[in-house]
């Protein structure tokens, strides 16, 4: 049976199904939405603030197109704002590429995070930067006042402080920040839209590949892995692992401000109500899930073979409106192609695919 449909929000962001870079947040609306109605008085003023402030941005982002400011190939240009609390984008600037680090860990962890997403996917895709021309790794820290939020809003990451309360600094966690800007590789090549299960794709995709990032520098194999999105980014007064669990969606949080972990792992338990684009942030727990378990039936290392498979998908095959089962269907025959027909890729792949559901 679906999962039942939730309350529609009046926190809702606009279908944009025209709309190749929507405002992309790593923190769901869902759980600022339950911070406005659980927490106390200044939880709820930050959550309603974040809510608004990130609104701004909505409908607005334009592609980066035709502008030839890359450094050569193979090269990371890093370059990180301050924006000392202020909404003015970018900052100023503190910290460029090669500069020694700075005495503020926000920066230095939005510079070797950007860093260590760039190397990923030169060293192992042969991709340079977001658009593999070349783009500059721009990011803003210390955005706006206790701002329980990061994105990637078409030109470059903006990171929030968080409150302190619920939410750590948003440049503590690796696999945040290579989530982000993933999303604007996603910008780049699928384009995926940012409604129903596309958008889910969307997010899934960044999940996936800020997992790998995070893996990569741990050197951890594919079972050895937490599968955490936003590790460390919960304060200890939150009962909570993590926003996302990429091996266990619906897990990662039972809080009584933040609420439960609403991702369902199959189909069968689909959200079909409309809140949160139709489930952009919730249904991406199922094509989540299936990443993970192909990984761990191939085994190694997840970014080697799985990784590649996925990355394929988003760079070559995959379309604006693609739903689960043709990225099912693509990434079934991506393995087939690289690994030979019903090779053990190929049928890990078949069988994460069957598990969730989606097949």
């Amino acid at each position: 049976m679906a999962r039942n449909k939730r309350k529609s929000s009046e926190f809702k962001c606009e279908h944009p199904l025209n709309n190749r870079c929507p405002i992309c947040c790593i923190v769901p609306p869902h759980i600022l939405e339950n911070v406005v109605v659980n927490g106390n008085p200044q939880q709820r003023a930050w959550a309603f603030r974040t809510l608004n402030v990130s609104a701004q941005f909505r409908g607005r982002r334009d592609i980066i197109g035709g502008v030839s400011f890359a450094p050569s190939p193979g090269e990371k240009r890093r370059t990180i704002y301050d924006a000392k609390n202020s909404q003015q984008l970018p900052g100023t600037i503190v910290r460029g590429e090669g500069d020694p680090p700075s005495s503020d860990e926000c920066v230095n962890e939005a510079y070797d995070s950007a860093g260590a997403t760039y190397e990923l996917f030169y060293e192992i895709f042969d991709r340079n930067s977001i658009d593999d021309k070349g783009l500059r790794l721009d990011s803003t820290v210390h955005y706006g006042v206790k701002y329980d939020n990061a994105f990637w809003n078409g030109d470059q990451m903006v990171y929030g402080d968080g409150d302190g309360e619920l939410f750590q600094r948003f440049t503590t966690s690796i696999d945040v920040i290579a989530h982000e800007l993933t999303h604007g590789i996603t910008q780049y090549e699928a384009g995926l839209q940012y409604y129903g299960e596309p958008g889910a794709l969307n997010e899934s995709m960044s999940d996936v590949f800020g997992s790998l990032v995070k893996q990569k520098v741990k050197n951890h194999k594919a079972e050895d892995a937490d599968w955490i999105i936003g590790e460390g980014l919960l304060t200890s007064n939150v009962k909570g692992v993590g926003i996302r669990s990429m091996k266990a969606p619906g897990t990662a949080y039972d809080d009584a401000v933040l609420g439960k972990d609403p991702q369902p792992g199959h189909m069968q338990d689909k959200y079909t109500g409309d809140e949160d684009n139709a489930g952009v942030h919730i249904n991406s727990g199922i094509p989540n899930y299936a990443f993970y378990l192909a990984a761990v039936e191939i085994g190694g290392y997840a970014w080697e073979k799985a990784g590649k498979i996925w990355y394929i998908a988003l760079r070559d095959r995959l379309r604006p409106k693609s739903d689960f089962k043709k990225a099912a269907n693509i990434t079934i025959q991506i393995a087939g192609e690289l690994y030979g027909i019903s090779s053990h890729e190929q049928k890990a792949v078949q069988n994460a695919w069957h598990k969730v559901g989606v097949l």
